[in-house]
This record gives structure tokens, C-alpha cells and sequence, in this order.
């Protein structure tokens, strides 16, 4: 539709800006003028424009440092949108001004004396709020226009860094700083390039004033941006100084590339593009700049991709801290990571930068590409041993091949993936690869018993043969365990723990259900999942892996996460030959150093 096509054609655009920084400008420049000249397009055309503006411009011109442009287009957007609110402001705004501007003047001229007498050249300048964002401070804080005191900010430029550390001393020596409100962007610059001293200070009438601090070079940058760098030349190459300062938007994009979908991708850049900034500590000194709200997960993605895949656990100021916690300024962040350690999918509920939510959706999308892989084999080897057909000369590369042609996919493992996922039956491959209805294997002699048993890794079905016994994942029953039978439709027989749940629900047809007995040897195992609950301290998941090394148990998958105050949770899926050698693993594990407890996962 129209707003697809919209869209898609923004999306294409942002490509273009992300390659080359002159793109964004003469965007920027033209979406201005556009704005100007709204009053020649329908009352309805106005509104929509100036809602892109808001979204999408107005944010990206803040990105990029350029004030001037932002500020004017978000006063245009908002006289457009809600212009009854709009001349109301202006009205209201215009007497409070005068009602302050002889005690602002005051101010300003207490400063210049104090900055005289010490001969230091300046520039002071009593800078009004502009409209929009006064609009924004009143609905955030639910304030009238009568509650908000600093509609006036006051701006001091000097010539240079030292000179603005000593303003802000003797500033502070005037009048009493409001605790909270200082912010130092000259030592931590925005991603944006801006740079000042912000504080804000009980005035000579009881009155709070912002003052900003800042030489001639950072005031050129904070009113123009990337602009203020910019350089008409011949030869101009796009990978050049000045362009890399726009590269939190080519980084963006390219974790954006992989959505498809026009809607989606112009939702996450608007988060991308609104996100206020939070900055942080590495363990090293080093500053990270993330998005407001971000979590730790989003710091060890931002470090490197490695970091993020691998991090299962984070250490804040010295303290352990959940992996959900928003980073706040001035953290220390150290990331805890483990080979062992992948992504889980509730990170995507709580990350907030595009690069970690796209690398985390790219593995799972991929970690589900190798589990339906293998199940999509197991299953087909499954149904064919069901055959008389022989297994090694069926699925050899060349048969499944041609048979992932017959089905329109391009490759065997695509084929196999889309019998795990059950897009395609295992039997419908089956006949494909044999070109055949599958001939029944030939039925032994019957054995001269009252009752015949079929033996199933190390499971006797009473009084049935012939069909396929399969351990349900539910409850994953291990030798030593009660367990029960159930006849499935078209799936053989699942066999569940006599305390699984399931079993509740399944006895409501209780003619499906049937005897199933244990008979299994030393050498079979099962897969069991156990949960281990303690507290973090060195070497704890090494220790774990070492004890079970030592009780000769094979690991199948691990889990780490940190859940508060420094208490871990750690779920393992183990090779089991039976309870007794389950009951032998957990009592090894509850001697391990910072183990608080260990069970068996419940079935679900």
C-alpha cells in the first residue's frame, strides 16, 4: 500500500545517507525548506510531513549535532501538528519572558563583572528554550507552563578549555549548584560531537538558571554538527575523517540490512534515532556511548560480537548485576563470558541497540537452522530403517540432491531442515528418495512366547512389535525411573516418568495407554536436564565441568545466567545410564565449591 511504498522508498534513502555524508546534508537542507513552504500543500498533506519530520529528520539533525536544523524543523512540525497548543506556548511564553528577562539580565551581567575582573575575554548570551522542547518537558513531567523555571538558558563562550573550567568555578562560587544537574560533555563528548559544561544553579532571587560553558570551536559544532567539518574539496573521498563521524549511522544500517520488511526497519532506526545516550566504562577506562535503557548484553555486543555471544554473566561498579539491569552514566561494565555460553531469546525482551538485537536474532535464526538439521536427518534415518531399504546407499549426497530439487529447495541440508521443522513429512522424503512406496521389511520367525516384546534403546513394549518407541522431551524418562507408554497417532509410542503431567492429561483415554518396562544395559544413555542454583565465585562453571569429567558424564548443553546479587542459575543437559548414576552426578555436584543446590529439572 501507500504506506509500505513510503516506507521503502525512506529505507532506500537512509542507504544512501549511510554511504556518503553529503546525502544526510542536502536531505537535511531540503526537508527544511520543505518545511517552510508547507503552506502551499492540503491541510492533511502538512500533518503528515511534519510527523516524518519528527520522526525521522528532527532526530537524525540532533544525531548529527546540527542544532539549528533540528530545533527549527521541530517548531514547524509542532505549529502543523497541534497548532492550537502551539500559539497558546507562544503566547504564554512571550509574557514570561518579559516578566524575567530584567532578572536574567541581572545574571548575565554578575557574570561578565566576575569574568572582567579576572580579564578573561567571553561572550555571554541569554539563549531562549525553543518551543518544542519545552512542549516535550510538559508532558513528560505532567507540568503547566507556570512550573517550568529554566525557559531561558544562558550561554557563556570563551577561548578556551581551561578558560571554561574556570568560569564553572566561578560560577560556582556565585551561586548554589543543584545537585545532579551538572554534566561535563567536554571530557565525555556526544556521539554527536557536542561538547559543553551544563550546570544549573540557584539564582540571586531563589530562581534556577542553566549555564552552558564552551569555547568558539565547540559552540560552531554544537550550532552546525558534522556540518561544522565539513570540507568542499577536490579529490573528496567518502571514507574520509569527517565522514566516519557519521558512523554510528553506517554501523546502524548495516545491522538494520537484514530486515526485510520496509515498516519494521523504519521502526528500529526511530528507536535507533530517538534513544537519548548513556555513557559507560570498560574495565579499562575506556567510554562507551549506548542508548538510554541499555543493558550490559548491549555493552558486551557493542565491545566486540564475540563478547556478546559468549557473555553470561556482567560485573557492575565490582558488583554482580542481571544481564536485564539499564546501565546507568559513569558504570564500570566487566562482561563475564564463557565458551560454553550462547544467546537466549528473552535478551531480545530487554536489549535496545540494533546491533545486539540483529546478531542476537542472526545466531538463533541460525542455532535453529543446525536443530532442525539434525532432526530432519534423524528422522528420515528413522523412517527408512522402518524399510527394507539400505540407509547408506539411499541418503548418500547425490540421491538427496536430486530429491531437494524435486521439493524446490537448493541444497540436501535445506531439505533435511524442512523435514525438522515439519514443512515436510519424513515419509513423503522417503518415497521421493526411492522412487517407491516403502516395501515393508520381512517379519522374523515369531518367537514362542505368550506375550512378544520389542526392545527399543532399552525399552520392551508389551505385546506389540513393530513400531517406533520414542522418549518423550517432556519429562525425559532415564532407566530406574517409573514410566508409562502411550500409543500416538502416526508417531509410535511416547514414553513418559509416571510423575510427568502429561500423563494427567493423557489419561483421559486411557485406551491408548500401554505397558512399557525397562531393559536397558550398562552402555545405554539418556539425555537429562539438571538445574544448578548458586552463588558466583572463580572457577565456578570450571569446577562444575571438571566434576563432571571425573564422573565420566558427557555434556550435551549448558546454560549460564546471573539472576540477582550475584546468585547463579546454570542448567545442563547430561548423558545418563541411569538414576543411580543421575543420583551419584548431583550428590559430586553439591560438593562444588559455591553450589547452593541441584535438581532435576520437573518435567514441563
Amino acid at each position: 500500500d501507500r504506506f509500505e511504498h513510503q516506507d521503502e522508498n525512506m529505507r532506500k534513502m537512509i542507504f544512501a545517507m549511510a554511504e556518503d555524508v553529503r546525502v544526510i546534508l542536502i536531505k537535511l537542507a531540503d526537508r527544511l525548506h520543505n518545511m517552510r513552504t508547507l503552506r502551499h500543500v492540503s491541510p492533511a498533506r502538512q500533518v503528515l510531513i511534519s510527523q516524518e519530520t519528527l520522526d525521522i529528520f528532527a532526530p537524525l539533525a540532533h544525531r548529527l549535532g546540527i542544532w539549528k536544523i533540528k530545533f527549527e524543523m521541530e517548531d514547524l512540525a509542532f505549529r502543523h501538528i497541534n497548532p492550537d497548543e502551539y500559539y497558546r506556548l507562544v503566547t504564554e511564553i512571550d509574557r514570561k519572558r518579559q516578566e524575567r528577562e530584567g532578572d536574567l539580565r541581572e545574571v548575565m551581567d554578575i557574570i561578565m563583572e566576575r569574568l572582567a575582573d579576572v580579564e578573561m575575554s567571553c561572550d555571554i548570551q541569554g539563549r531562549p528554550k525553543h518551543l518544542y522542547s519545552i512542549y516535550q518537558k510538559m508532558q513528560k513531567q505532567h507540568k503547566d507552563l507556570d512550573e517550568i523555571y529554566d525557559l531561558m538558558a544562558i550561554r557563556v563562550i570563551v577561548d578556551t578549555v581551561r578558560d571554561c573550567y574556570a568560569v564553572l568555578g566561578i560560577i560556582h562560587a556565585l551561586w548554589k549548584p543543584i545537585p545532579g544537574r551538572f554534566k561535563d560533555y567536554i571530557a565525555v563528548p556526544k556521539s554527536n560531537l557536542y561538547q559543553s559544561l551544563h550546570t544549573t544553579v540557584v539564582g540571586p532571587h531563589g530562581e534556577p538558571y542553566e549555564i552552558q560553558i564552551r569555547t568558539w570551536e565547540m559552540h560552531n559544532v554544537a550550532e552546525r554538527g558534522v556540518a561544522a567539518h565539513w570540507r568542499y574539496k577536490e579529490g573528496y573521498n567518502r571514507k574520509s575523517g569527517d565522514d566516519a563521524k557519521v558512523g554510528w549511522l553506517r554501523e546502524a544500517v548495516e545491522w538494520l540490512q537484514e530486515m526485510k520488511d520496509p515498516q519494521e526497519f523504519m521502526e528500529t532506526l526511530k528507536i535507533d534515532l530517538f534513544a537519548d545516550e548513556v555513557f559507560v566504562f570498560t574495565p579499562k577506562g575506556d567510554v562507551k556511548s549506548l542508548p538510554n535503557g541499555a543493558t550490559p548484553v548491549d555493552f558486551a555486543f557493542d565491545v566486540h560480537t564475540d563478547v556478546g555471544l559468549r557473555c553470561f554473566g556482567a560485573k557492575v561498579n565490582g558488583r554482580i548485576v542481571p544481564l536485564n539491569y539499564k546501565l546507568k552514566n559513569g558504570d564500570f561494565v566487566e562482561i563475564l563470558t564463557s565458551k560454553t555460553a550462547n544467546p537466549t531469546r528473552d535478551w531480545l525482551n530487554y536489549v535496545k541497540t540494533s546491533k545486539a538485537r540483529s546478531k542476537i536474532r542472526s545466531w538463533l535464526k541460525e542455532e535453529q537452522k543446525e536443530e532442525n538439521l539434525h532432526r530432519g536427518r534423524e528422522l528420515l534415518e528413522r523412517e527408512l530403517k522402518k524399510t527394507a531399504f539400505d540407509l547408506k546407499m539411499v541418503m548418500n549426497e547425490t540421491n538427496l540432491q536430486q530429491t531437494a530439487r524435486k521439493y524446490g529447495v537448493s541444497s540436501p541440508d535445506e531439505l533435511l531442515s524442512s523435514v525438522g521443522s515439519g514443512r515436510i513429512t519424513a515419509s513423503q522424503v522417503v518415497q521421493k528418495l526411492t522412487g517407491q512406496d516403502p516395501p515393508e521389511r520381512k517379519k522374523l520367525p515369531e518367537v514362542s512366547q505368550k506375550r512378544r516384546r520389542e526392545t527399543t534403546r532399552g525399552v520392551e513394549v508389551q505385546g506389540v512389535d513393530n513400531l517406533l518407541v520414542r522418549f518423550s522431551k517432556c519429562c525425559n524418562p532415564v532407566p530406574g525411573d517409573e514410566i508409562i507408554g502411550y500409543i500416538t497417532r502416526g508417531r509410535g509410542i511416547s514414553v513418559h516418568r509416571a510423575d510427568c503431567p502429561n500423563v494427567a492429561n493423557l489419561a483421559m483415554d486411557a485406551g491408548r495407554q500401554i505397558e512399557v518396562l525397562w531393559n536397558a544395559t550398562e552402555t545405554d544413555s539418556y539425555q537429562v536436564e539438571i538445574e544448578i542454583e548458586g552463588f558466583d565465585c572463580p572457577n565456578f562453571l570450571s569446577n562444575i565441568m571438571n566434576t563432571l569429567s571425573e564422573r565420566k558424564t558427557s555434556v550435551e548443553a549448558v546454560t549460564a545466567r546471573t539472576i540477582k546479587h550475584g546468585s547463579v542459575n546454570v542448567q545442563l543437559v547430561l548423558d545418563i545410564h541411569n538414576v543411580a548414576h543421575l543420583n551419584d552426578v548431583m550428590r559430586a555436584l553439591r560438593q562444588v565449591n559455591g553450589v547452593l543446590g541441584v535438581h532435576r529439572a520437573s518435567p514441563n
